[in-house]
C-alpha cells in the first residue's frame, strides 16, 4: 500500500509499485535477504549483514517505470543467494524483482517499504532455528530498537 503513496513520501519518488510475484502466486517461506548500506533510520549499524527472513505476499514484485527510475532509487534490503550475490532466482528471490530489490528507503532514512516480515521473527523463538549464542533476541529486534532510538 505505501509504494502506491509514493507521490506523497518526501523523498519516494522513484519506489517502484508492488505488483503480483512472477510466480503468480502466494510466496510464503524464510528466505536470506542483505542489509545495504542506506540512510534508512530503521536499519543503522546493519549495512551488509544477512538475515534469514520470512515473507508472506502475492504482490511482492517491485515494477518500477523505467531502469532510471530503478537507478535512482534507494535500495535498503535486497535478497541474496547462499553466496551472498543479491539474486532474481527463484525460489531465492520469491516475487522476482529486478537485482533482488525487496526494501526501498528514502533520502532522509525516515520512511522505509519492504515486502518481507522482520516483525514475524524479533524474538530468537519464532525462527525455525537459530544458533544457541542468539540468547532471546533474534537479530531483527535491532531494527525496532533503532526505530525507537530515533523517536528518542
Amino acid at each position: 500500500m505505501m509504494s502506491n503513496l509514493h507521490q506523497i513520501i518526501p523523498g519516494a519518488g522513484a519506489w517502484p509499485h508492488f505488483v503480483r510475484n512472477r510466480s503468480e502466486q502466494f510466496e510464503a517461506r524464510f528466505v536470506t535477504v542483505e542489509v545495504q548500506d542506506s540512510p534508512s533510520l530503521f536499519f543503522a549499524g546493519m549495512a551488509s549483514s544477512r538475515r534469514p527472513i520470512p515473507v508472506a505476499h502475492g504482490e511482492g514484485y517491485a515494477e518500477f517505470a523505467s531502469a532510471d527510475q530503478m537507478a535512482q532509487a534507494l535500495v535498503a534490503l535486497r535478497f541474496v543467494d547462499n553466496r551472498g550475490a543479491p539474486t532474481e532466482t527463484y525460489p531465492l528471490n520469491p516475487n522476482g524483482s529486478p537485482q533482488g530489490i525487496t526494501g526501498l528507503t528514502t533520502a532522509d532514512g525516515r520512511f522505509t517499504i519492504l515486502m518481507p516480515h522482520p516483525e514475524r521473527v524479533f524474538l530468537a523463538a519464532q525462527n525455525s532455528w537459530h544458533p544457541d549464542g542468539w540468547g532471546e533476541d533474534g537479530p531483527w529486534l535491532r531494527m525496532f530498537r533503532n526505530a525507537r532510538q530515533w523517536v528518542g
